[in-house]
């Protein structure tokens, strides 16, 4: 009886670390734990969101951590996760892996995001189409020189693999959207494991070129302004050149939850969709979500 008693012990412990468990308090209400982890693009945004919330709801507990879009994604799929960030849409093998674990992925928009090209403060380089920033991270373009600048070498730096920013910008940037092009990164190109990262390289390097997330971008680094082609118009990353349609390297930011969301975790994705949570999306340089009716 023991033996059995002690193994029933052990089962419960294993089963309460697979999956984010609600408890009851001794004064008789109901303490929530939101587990909330993925993209390092929205992480800031995400601890801001959970340190407001909880001041509202002070028996709701969310526990947030970064390690990419990829981690987050699958940590919903295993099931140690109530929400996974990610700043690119879920890939079919990640809906395939959602679906043989029981369960149907759903998606919710909570951000915009621009991805800004950026360079160091000296850097004279002001504009770029896109096909000139694929040329630069393919190795096809190697000297600035090339685009108006110094005769200077190209240091490349991007995000690693794991990163949603990573895959979007080799999607739509690097192969311009075409979904037959296998065009890749430079292999010279250095793979850093956060945005501050990039940040911090650019803000030393005067040869160094980025992409970060708008939100991550700060006043000693510079913004390069994009056009989609030759003879087109140059556009800043900005919240309004981002909501006009105008800047070509945005995208939407995600959050993933297995199924249609209940109790707790409803209300709290319902609450980041809220005129207060979308301010604070505008507070740390993203770009709130607005319906198609509302784009100027």
């Amino acid at each position: 009886m023991t033996i059995r008693v002690l193994a029933l012990l052990l089962l419960g412990v294993a089963l309460a670390g697979c999956r984010p468990q609600t408890v009851q308090t001794t004064t008789g209400g109901v303490s929530a734990t939101i587990q909330n982890k993925g993209s390092d693009t929205i992480v800031n945004l995400a601890l801001a969101w959970a340190e407001r919330y909880q001041t509202l709801e002070p028996d709701v507990r969310i526990a947030v951590t970064g390690g990419g879009s990829g981690t987050g994604i699958a940590a919903l799929i295993n099931g140690t996760v109530d929400l996974a960030n990610a700043s690119r849409r879920i890939k079919d093998e990640e809906i395939a892996a959602a679906r043989a674990n029981g369960f149907e992925p759903v998606e919710h928009i909570v951000a915009r995001d621009a991805i800004a090209i950026v360079i160091h403060p000296d850097n004279p380089v002001d504009k770029l189409t896109l096909q000139q920033i694929s040329d630069i991270y393919s190795g096809k373009i190697t000297n600035w020189r090339e685009v108006g600048g110094e005769d200077r070498p190209i240091v490349l730096l991007s995000r690693e693999t794991n990163s949603g920013t990573h895959v979007y910008f080799l999607e739509e940037v690097i192969r311009l959207g075409q979904k037959d092009n296998k065009t890749l990164f430079s292999p010279d190109t250095l793979l850093l494991p956060s945005s501050e990262g990039i940040g911090a390289e650019v803000r030393q390097n005067p040869n160094a070129i980025g992409y970060d997330g708008l939100g991550y971008v700060t006043p000693d680094m510079k913004t390069v302004a994009v056009s989609r082609g030759a003879g087109q118009p140059y556009y800043p990353p900005t919240v309004e050149t981002v909501n006009a349609g105008q800047y070509p390297i945005a995208r939407d930011l995600y959050i993933y939850t297995a199924g249609e969301p209940q109790g707790q975790v409803k209300a709290y994705l319902e609450w980041i969709l809220s005129p207060a949570a979308q301010e604070i999306v505008l507070e740390l340089g993203f770009v709130p979500v607005i319906t198609e009716g509302e784009r100027p």
